[in-house]
């Protein structure tokens, strides 16, 4: 309850200052994708409409994707509409480079082969990760009415710090501005299904706010081999943003988001002699509750005509995490984080930007586990971080390069940069390359971690560090396709593991003196054909090694394509979803040693179809059949993913 009545001041909050400050500019160009989209254009135009990246740059001024040195996809609001995206992870899994498993509780994504804590997740311009795990459960992020999604492949540690290892997934919600009036959608399908939205938006000449909430509740599926328990979850998620000119260079802006999520999971079974030793099974009684707040509040001068910014903003998180079992709560943890940064950008002219940025950040943790046998202590990590940042872009040429140092209290500090070029060889074939650095800070239970006779933390551990390049090639095939080849290379250096040093063999974290290599070729294919339909494909293959062996949850090859039918005056559409996910790595704790065992995971296929039908004009109903052809699947050993569901629902906006 002290969370909720938070949440509700600060999202008032977000309500009284409306909004998302400098980042208008963008949400005023993607307005022109709906009076767009109700005209034929060609591929090339629609890329310039959609193609929007806000942040690529700290300066978080709009730059089209095809003026970006790096990879990128950008999902817009229509891709999430026309999936019916429910779950951004789900979504996530379209992009080329992105590996996604997911169990209950806990959802993880992997970028070009990287760690799953390796991954920057900004909402709204925050940084959403719990410091206490070091990663975010990509399960909890619902898709809004009007949201988008921008991915930015490869190290962007000399733009956002620790965790960009393997990039940056940002989700943007709709303002006020971009997505006006009311939109409420209410669903409901097999396994007890029923999910809702709610948004409101509005708009005037110097300011515009947004409010809403979005609920999930299923009762799941079965997720053991042979199991009948099924494991459900409840989630609930409330938002708020708006921005306010309060004079004709000076905004502000607020964003907030509270997000609850209650669910059923299953343990695995760890008697020695059970013939099911290693394996998840049934267990009643265990449950779990995830509660997190966000923040953020900013204020932008413009000087100079507009060719000179300042923006300085403050934002917060704070998740906590409490798993419990049949004799009451078992496993807790807190963790928290202040960051406070300040951001400075000038346009010395039309093709020359020049932007510096520092960042201050405490991140807070502590495990409040009962039964005294963990360490219970609270611990904190200071970061300062300084960013120098230069972009040019030219009629048929375009260069970035970026460096940043960061200054840490508690282990050494870091340098890490990022360089990138982008040639137009002709009207229809552009050529670009990048190469960077990246790093990730230790975590808690890595520094301070301590679990009596199991686990004992290391404080002398460093950052891991990853250097890699790529290069790339975005050619146009004539005005209805687009196709982008991008082959990358890095290699990651310090890469924190467990050890079992003598003489007492206990559990510590320790930095590895070996190399993990991640290399492969990242396909994805946009195309539009006549009037009515669209496919949009991708394809990655990955070389992942540690010390050549090859790394778990990390297949081979990952492939997917969207078919979309829209009939005309959009009175009604169809989209047939494929997605295949090779056979892939990962490791089994069945030797009753604790030994892991490697073991392959068959690859699988999964077919979604959804369609929907224009009632009025501000009504439409939909449905969906997930997992069309029943697929059984497992993204981990042993723990069994959903089968088949049906939806069905209606949704209206005024």
């Amino acid at each position: 309850m002290r969370n909720f009545v938070f949440f509700c001041s600060v999202a008032g909050a977000a309500l009284m200052v409306h909004g998302v400050g400098h980042a208008q500019q963008a949400d005023r160009e993607s307005d022109g994708e709906t009076a767009a989209s109700d005209s034929v254009i060609t591929l090339i135009e629609r890329k310039r409409e959609d193609g929007i990246l806000v942040n690529a740059s700290r300066s978080r001024e709009a730059i089209y994707s095809e003026n970006y040195t790096g990879s990128a996809t950008v999902i817009e609001a229509r891709m999430l509409e026309q999936r019916q995206a429910r779950d951004v992870a789900d979504v996530l899994r379209d992009v080329p480079g992105i590996a996604v498993a997911g169990v209950a509780g806990q959802t993880q994504i992997r970028l070009r082969g990287s760690e799953a804590n390796h991954v920057l997740v900004l909402v709204d311009g925050i940084e959403v990760s719990d410091p206490f795990a070091g990663e975010f459960d990509i399960g909890t992020l619902q898709a809004e009415v009007g949201a988008r999604v921008e991915v930015l492949r490869g190290a962007q540690s000399a733009l956002y710090g620790s965790d960009a290892i393997g990039g940056v997934v940002a989700y943007e919600s709709a303002s006020g501005r971009s997505v006006p009036g009311f939109a409420a959608r209410v669903e409901g399908g097999t396994q007890g299904t029923v999910n809702g939205a709610l948004r409101y938006g509005a708009a005037g000449n110097s300011w515009d706010a947004a409010l809403s909430a979005v609920v999930v509740s299923t009762d799941g599926q079965p997720n053991s081999r042979g199991g009948t328990r099924d494991i459900g979850r409840d989630s609930y998620t409330l938002s708020g943003k708006g921005s306010v000119d309060v004079a004709g260079a000076f905004q502000l802006r607020a964003a907030a988001r509270f997000i609850r999520t209650e669910g059923r999971f299953n343990d695995q079974d760890f008697d020695s002699t059970s013939p099911t030793f290693g394996f998840v099974i049934d267990s009643p009684g265990t449950r779990f509750t995830s509660e997190a707040i966000y923040a953020l509040v900013g204020a932008r001068a413009e000087t100079l005509e507009g060719r000179w910014t300042h923006d300085l903003s403050a934002q917060i998180a704070d998740i906590t995490r409490d798993t419990f079992g049949p004799f009451g709560r078992s496993n807790s943890s807190e963790g928290d984080r202040i960051k406070a940064s300040y951001v400075s950008a000038f346009r010395m002219a039309d093709e020359h930007n020049l932007t510096v940025a520092a960042d201050y950040e405490v991140e807070g943790f502590r495990n409040t586990t009962p039964g005294g046998f963990a360490f219970n202590g609270q611990r904190e990590i200071e970061q300062l971080g300084f960013v120098g940042e230069y972009r040019y872009s030219g009629e048929a040429f375009d260069l970035s390069a970026a460096i940043r140092h960061d200054i840490n209290d508690r282990f050494r500090d870091a340098t890490t940069f990022r360089v990138g070029a982008g040639y137009r060889l002709t009207d229809t074939t552009r050529l670009r390359a990048a190469a960077g650095s990246g790093v990730k800070n230790p975590g808690f239970f890595e520094l301070f971690g301590f679990v009596d006779g199991r686990f004992i933390g290391n404080d002398a551990l460093r950052p891991e560090k990853s250097t890699g390049w790529e290069a790339g090639v975005d050619q146009d095939l004539g005005t209805s396709a687009r196709l982008s080849v991008t082959y990358f290379d890095s290699e990651l250096e310090g890469e924190i593991f467990t050890t079992f040093p003598p003489p007492n063999f206990i559990a510590t974290p320790a930095n590895r003196t070996t190399v993990s290599e991640q290399r492969g070729v990242e396909f994805a294919l946009s195309a539009r054909f006549a009037e009515q339909w669209s496919l949009d494909a991708a394809y990655s293959y990955l070389d992942a090694e540690e010390d050549r062996v090859e790394e778990v949850r990390r297949p081979k090859h990952i492939a997917s394509a969207a078919l979309t039918w829209t009939a005309p005056d959009d009175a009604a559409s169809a989209t047939l979803v494929v997605r295949h996910n090779g056979a892939t790595p990962d490791v089994a704790f069945t030797d009753p040693g604790f030994v892991p065992v490697r073991v392959t995971l068959d690859g699988y296929t999964l077919v979604n179809f959804n369609a929907r039908v224009t009632i009025s004009e501000a009504i439409s109903g939909f449905a969906r059949v997930e997992n069309l052809l029943g697929e059984g699947y497992e993204q981990v050993f042993s723990f069994v993913s959903p089968g088949r569901s049906a939806t069905i629902g209606i949704e209206a906006r005024f």
